[in-house]
C-alpha cells in the first residue's frame, strides 16, 4: 500500500474531524422522526455544520485553493492553483429518513496548461461504516489499506448494475425508462441505492459491476470517477465518448461490461 500523500492526509483528517457530529445528527434525526416539528429543517443544518468543518479544516491547510461546495457554491480561490470539490453529505434523503446510507465526499481538481481541470485526488468516506475509499491519480484506488479493483464478471447476465432513478423536480424520466427497458432484461439485477458517491465507490470495489446515471452535480461524482479509472474501470457519457462530465452523462463499468452495456444505452437513446 503506498502511504497517503500529504493531500490525503489533509483530505481524510477534514471528513474524519465532521464525521463525529454527522453520526451525533443521524442519531438525533431519527428521533425527529416522530416529533411534530419534522427533521428537514434539522439536515440542512447537519449538512452545512460538516460542510463548514471540511472548509474550515481545508482552509487551513491550504489556504490560497479555491471551493465548490454543495452549500455554499464555489469560492474563488488562486486561478493557477488547485481547488476542492466537497459535498458533506451525499445521501442526504437518506439522512432524513433515518436510512444508514449515505457520505462524505471530498476531491481536488488541478488546472492544466490547456485550461481545463482534472480531479487528481478523491475521498469517499462513510461515517457509519468507518470505510474510506480514496484515490489518487497514478496510484491506484483503495479502501483503507486495501486496493481496489472492479469487478471481473464479463457477461451482462452475470452483472448487479447501480443507477439513480428520477424523481420529482430532478432527472429525464423519459430517458431512465428507455435505458432501464433496455439495460434490465439483459443484467442479474438493479439497485437503487441514493448515493451516487457511493454507488461509483463501490463499483470501484467491485460490489457493484456497473453503474449509469445523469443530471449529477460535480461534487457528487469528482472522487468517484476518479476511484474508478484507477481501479482499472471505465467511465464515460451515455455513447460512450469521454464527455462524461460535459454532457452530465455517467456510464461506469470494466472493459468488457461497459462496451456491451454503452451499446445497450446508446440504442435505447437512438
Amino acid at each position: 500500500m503506498p502511504s497517503h500523500s500529504g493531500l490525503m492526509t489533509v483530505i481524510e483528517r477534514a471528513a474524519r474531524k465532521a464525521a463525529p457530529r454527522l453520526r451525533r445528527d443521524f442519531n438525533e434525526v431519527q428521533q425527529l422522526q416522530v416529533s411534530r416539528k419534522g427533521p428537514a429543517d434539522f439536515v440542512s443544518m447537519a449538512d452545512r455544520r460538516a460542510e463548514q468543518t471540511i472548509f474550515e479544516e481545508l482552509s487551513k491547510a491550504r489556504p490560497d485553493w479555491g471551493f465548490l461546495m454543495e452549500e455554499r457554491g464555489e469560492i474563488a480561490g488562486d486561478p493557477n492553483k488547485p481547488r476542492f470539490i466537497v459535498d458533506p453529505l451525499d445521501g442526504t434523503s437518506h439522512f432524513l429518513h433515518g436510512i444508514p446510507h449515505f457520505a462524505i465526499t471530498i476531491a481536488v481538481e488541478e488546472p492544466l496548461a490547456n485550461g481545463k481541470r482534472e480531479v487528481t485526488t478523491g475521498l469517499i468516506y462513510q461515517p457509519l461504516t468507518d470505510e474510506s475509499f480514496w484515490a489518487e491519480k497514478g496510484r491506484g484506488a483503495w479502501v483503507q489499506s486495501e486496493r481496489l479493483r472492479v469487478s471481473a464478471r464479463r457477461e451482462l447476465s452475470e452483472a448487479l448494475v447501480a443507477t439513480g432513478i428520477p424523481f420529482m423536480g430532478h432527472g429525464d424520466f423519459a430517458q431512465w425508462t428507455r435505458i432501464f427497458g433496455a439495460v434490465a432484461p439483459q443484467v442479474a439485477g438493479i439497485r437503487r441505492f441514493g448515493s451516487a458517491a457511493l454507488d461509483l465507490a463501490w463499483v470501484a470495489a467491485g460490489r457493484y459491476d456497473a453503474f449509469w446515471e445523469s443530471q449529477l452535480k460535480p461534487w457528487d461524482v469528482a472522487a468517484g470517477v476518479l476511484l474508478i479509472k484507477e481501479a482499472g474501470g471505465f467511465v464515460t457519457d451515455f455513447r460512450g465518448g469521454d464527455r462524461a462530465m460535459e454532457r452530465n452523462e455517467f456510464l461506469a463499468a470494466n472493459d468488457a461490461l461497459h462496451s456491451k452495456l454503452h451499446k445497450l444505452v446508446a440504442g435505447a437513446l437512438r
